[in-house]
């Protein structure tokens, strides 16, 4: 049986296992079922980050505030060509990946390579580093990603 998506994690999930539900959970646009798999004190790092967005999100409260208008803008469809790498910390994973989906103001359609290395201690994000682009789909924006502009909170 599957768990609703905003039951809590599960503790003794493995970090493939909470990412593939974090894929699940952002696909079924449940941002507060995603923004639960993250430990209280996680870290969201955006090492290319685009100008005026945030590097750095500390703290679940402050990935829920990112998060929040997310489907708003980012109709995702699926998640292509996943690949999952272990590390030699068995709570750290490296994953490659494509977002696929379309800009809700626009309706044009993208496709979003990735690179995550992501760290799960009981069953929750503590630490995650999502290496993308924006500049590859900033076409499908009309040139400007609405999502992850700075808010107060975040560190940059």
């Amino acid at each position: 049986m599957t768990p609703h998506p905003t039951e809590p994690p599960v503790p003794h999930a493995s970090p493939a296992e909470v990412f593939t539900r974090s894929l699940d959970l952002l696909l079924a646009k449940d941002i507060d079922g995603w923004v639960a798999l993250w430990a209280p004190d996680g870290v969201f790092e955006f090492p290319f980050a685009l100008p005026g967005a945030p590097h750095r999100l500390e703290g679940r409260d402050a990935i829920s505030g990112y998060m929040s208008d997310y489907p708003d803008h980012i109709d995702l469809r699926s998640f292509e060509d996943l690949t999952v790498h272990r590390t030699e910390d068995p709570a750290t994973i490296v994953v490659e990946l494509r977002g696929t989906g379309r800009a809700v103001a626009t309706g044009r359609a993208f496709d979003m390579p990735y690179i995550q290395v992501v760290t799960v201690h009981d069953g929750q994000f503590t630490r995650f580093r999502d290496y993308w682009n924006g500049a590859l789909v900033a076409d499908a924006f009309d040139g400007e990603i609405p999502v992850g502009a700075a808010r107060s909170g975040e560190a940059r």
